[in-house]
């Protein structure tokens, strides 16, 4: 694919991203940057939501999952749809009662400060790390398919897409992310829809021949129920999927800070039941993508790379397929990953400034404060790309995923624990259980084949690491003590 294309591509694409950014960040003050003035129109903020909720990763790779776990992943995704209604119906409503800019604001009303640093902390983590691999990936495909043809070297790649991030972000916060969002959306269904319709095309299927290519292909296959030690089998998707959800989302500020700027609390419930049960099909599109890709490499003797995640890059920017899909692969790439990223550092900011710094007034002070805040967190992700570009090991990348299930599994079970009971706790002592609960969650993990008979640990972990936070918490209750929040 041809250099110059890719690069009128991304061009054009930035231009329309600051062309909305401009217009959406005008007159915005705090308020706008942190929760979009409470009032984005609540559809709009659902479509917004599933580009924010698909990275670059989830769009290189979920394709390639398909020869390994087949369709298991729809367990998963069906679990999510369970953890959204929770989101709606539980958190919600606690948020918008609290009346919060920063969701772990709850951890403070209902422990104290040091129950309420441990959560931030644990997030800005989580998110960083999350977010600066996310960009890695994506910014190593277009160093491959743009900068290593024009001779610009990765630094200066990672320099440029940190700029570009910080440019459309730094203004408008939420209540630009709200409308960019919304049409990084748009354009990674679309890329990923004509990416199929080209293929298929190629193939020489219509709508029915696709179906049906895929109902008979032996990857097809949604639910497992057969080995309780798979971890494919179906209650340990599902409900990791539910529980990842309801930590992921609902306890996680960059997710939540969209759901926010809704106008009331029954905008953002239907923003997050709608953008919930849209995942589903969502997620059937890129596992059917998958599906079809395999096949045309099949029908065309082509070699695969041995990492699932190069199979949709290699096929779509190499000369096998008309030059549209490569196209489409680099706008569906880019809408992906920068949605990502640009929620991500709005949040990082977010929480950074009214929950560390502390700086929770209006005016002045918390503009600049806010400012500088986000210009830090722009460089320090940058620095994070490129420390990982160094390391140039997919273990690491590994390492990092796994790293969230330890991060927000404290976080799940400080929350759980709060909303389920009335009691309160030596507040003092809840960041020695947060980082105690991981280090035992890791324990029992890496030996969960010897103790328990062959069972392989898999996306429970975050579950099991909220169980071990909730039983620390019951060790910190005070006695004769109830908490106030209703």
């Amino acid at each position: 694919m041809s250099y110059y294309i890719v690069l009128i591509v991304i061009a054009l694409y930035f231009l329309m991203l600051f062309s909305v950014s401009y217009f959406t960040a005008r007159k915005a003050d705090n308020e706008a940057f942190f929760v979009g003035d409470r009032k984005s129109p609540w559809y709009v903020v659902a479509i917004a939501m599933i580009g924010t909720s698909i990275s670059g990763v989830t769009f290189i790779s979920v394709p390639g999952w398909v020869t390994t776990t087949q369709f298991s992943y729809l367990q998963m995704v069906l679990g999510f749809v369970a953890g959204y209604f929770v989101i709606a119906f539980v958190l919600i409503p606690l948020y918008y009662k609290l009346n919060l800019m920063s969701i772990y604001g709850y951890l403070s009303e209902r422990f104290g400060r040091n129950s309420y640093k441990t959560g931030s902390v644990f997030f800005l983590i989580s998110k960083m790390l999350g977010c600066g691999v996310r960009m890695y990936l994506t910014a190593i495909v277009l160093q491959v398919v743009l900068f290593d043809k024009i001779e610009v070297p990765f630094s200066l790649n990672i320099i440029v897409t940190m700029i570009v991030v910080w440019l459309y972000t730094f203004r408008g916060g939420v209540k630009t992310l709200v409308w960019t969002d919304l049409i990084q959306t748009l354009s990674l269904i679309l890329a990923v829809v004509l990416c199929v319709f080209f293929i298929c095309k190629q193939l020489g299927y219509n709508f029915s021949g696709l179906y049906q290519t895929i109902i008979d292909s032996p990857n097809s296959k949604i639910f497992f129920f057969e080995d309780s030690n798979d971890k494919r089998y179906f209650w340990k998707q599902f409900l990791a999927g539910m529980f990842t959800t309801i930590a992921m989302t609902g306890l996680d500020q960059d997710m939540m800070q969209k759901n926010l700027s809704c106008k009331n609390i029954k905008d953002a419930q239907k923003n997050v039941i709608s953008y919930g049960v849209l995942f589903l099909p969502v997620n059937l599109l890129f596992l059917a993508l998958g599906v079809i890709l395999y096949i045309f490499a099949a029908s065309e003797n082509i070699t695969l790379p041995l990492r699932s995640d190069e199979v949709f890059p290699v096929l779509a920017t190499g000369n096998y397929l008309p030059q549209i899909v490569g196209i489409l692969f680099v706008m569906g790439l880019i809408a992906a990953a920068f949605s990502s990223a640009g929620s991500a550092l709005t949040a990082l900011t977010t929480s950074f400034t009214i929950d560390i710094l502390g700086a929770n007034k209006k005016g002045k002070d918390l503009s600049k404060t806010r400012i500088w805040v986000h210009v830090a967190n722009t460089i320090i992700m940058g620095f994070v790309i490129y420390a990982f570009k160094l390391l140039n090991n997919t273990s690491v990348i590994d390492a990092v995923y796994i790293l969230a299930s330890y991060t927000y599994g404290p976080l799940l079970g400080i929350y759980m624990f709060g909303l389920i009971t009335k009691l309160n706790v030596r507040d003092r002592f809840v960041p020695i259980v947060a980082v105690l609960s991981p280090v035992l969650c890791y324990i029992i993990s890496a030996n969960s084949e010897k103790w328990f008979n062959g069972y392989q640990m898999g996306y429970e972990l975050l579950l099991v690491n909220a169980a071990i936070t909730f039983i620390g918490m019951l060790c910190l209750v005070k006695k004769n003590t109830t908490s106030i929040i209703k």
